[in-house]
């Protein structure tokens, strides 16, 4: 492999060791459930609750189109620019910085952001899908943010999607679309064979066995 290749690679598909970003995976696991869950209780409810993943996008995550009364609302997570940026189709936009900062204060300032663009949102705090949850008006132990590791998770993701978006064309049958799972924080595709799928064992905490 040429030098030239070998940085286009390193470029491309950047180097990200757990070990070194562990506690800023733990908090933007955390403020992706927070966005998750608007797109929860802000879109009606789809098969396989597609209607709540979040997509990839040239910026970062982002939710699908939501309601809000009757404007389209929008969440998007941007690993450019490093902030939560909120969009209405009425014109209207709000933005929460991403920098190191506990759930709780991130849980806050998403919600004034909401309340300041007329977006009435309810959600459960409740994490899902991690051992000892804490709430998220109540955790202040994620507080870690790494904007570098961000951004590489974020260019890591774009290049499994494309992968992956390759993989599910090739498929005739029903399959999902290639989406980000905030409960999990997971990039994900599935194919339906059509036959009766075996009874998935539960026992994920917080997270009903129905939904499994």
């Amino acid at each position: 492999m040429s030098v030239t290749t070998d940085v286009a690679t390193r470029e491309l598909w950047p180097a990200l060791p757990l070990e070194e970003w562990r506690d800023t995976y733990a908090t933007l696991h955390m403020w992706t459930q927070v966005v998750g869950k608007l797109a929860l209780g802000l879109s009606p409810l789809t098969n396989h609750y597609w209607n709540t993943a979040l997509q990839i996008t040239p910026h970062g995550l982002a939710t699908l189109p939501l309601t809000a009364d009757h404007r389209s609302v929008t969440a998007t997570f941007d690993f450019v620019a490093h902030q939560l940026v909120l969009e209405c189709s009425d014109g209207r936009d709000a933005t929460v910085s991403l920098e190191p900062r506990p759930v709780a204060e991130f849980y806050r300032r998403v919600m004034d952001a909401l309340a300041r663009l007329d977006v009435s949102a309810r959600i459960w705090t409740m994490p899902v899908e991690v051992p000892n949850p804490i709430r998220f008006e109540a955790d202040t132990v994620h507080r870690s943010y790494d904007p570098a590791a961000a951004r590489a998770c974020w260019q890591l993701l774009v290049q499994i999607k494309r992968v992956l978006e390759v993989f599910r064309s090739r498929f005739v049958g029903k399959t999902s679309p290639v989406h980000f799972w905030w409960g999990s924080f997971d990039l994900a595709h599935t194919r339906f064979s059509g036959h009766p799928a075996p009874r998935h064992p539960g026992g994920i905490p917080n997270l009903a066995d129905f939904v499994t």
